[in-house]
C-alpha cells in the first residue's frame, strides 16, 4: 500500500498521530521538536529545514516514513 498522505507538507502533528513510530524516526534524525515540548504544528519540510536539512534529505525522510508505514 502506498501511503501517499505522507509528503513533505504533512504536518508533524498528523505524522505523530497516524504513524506513532515516526516520532522515534524523526528524533533519530535530529528532528526532536516532537519530544522537546515545542509546538508540534508545522510540516515535515519546515521542521527539517529548521534543523538544516536540504530538500534531498527531506524527500528521503518522506520515502523512509512511507516504508515505515508499511
Amino acid at each position: 500500500m502506498i501511503h501517499d498522505w505522507i509528503t513533505a507538507e504533512t504536518s508533524i502533528e498528523e505524522l505523530s498521530e497516524r504513524l506513532p513510530p515516526s516520532v522515534a524516526y524523526l528524533s533519530e534524525h535530529g528532528i526532536r521538536c516532537i519530544i522537546c515540548g515545542e509546538p508540534v504544528w508545522g510540516t515535515l519540510r519546515s521542521a527539517a529545514r529548521e534543523k538544516g536539512f536540504a530538500e534531498e534529505a527531506i524527500q528521503g525522510f518522506v520515502e523512509d516514513l512511507r516504508r515505515l508505514a508499511g
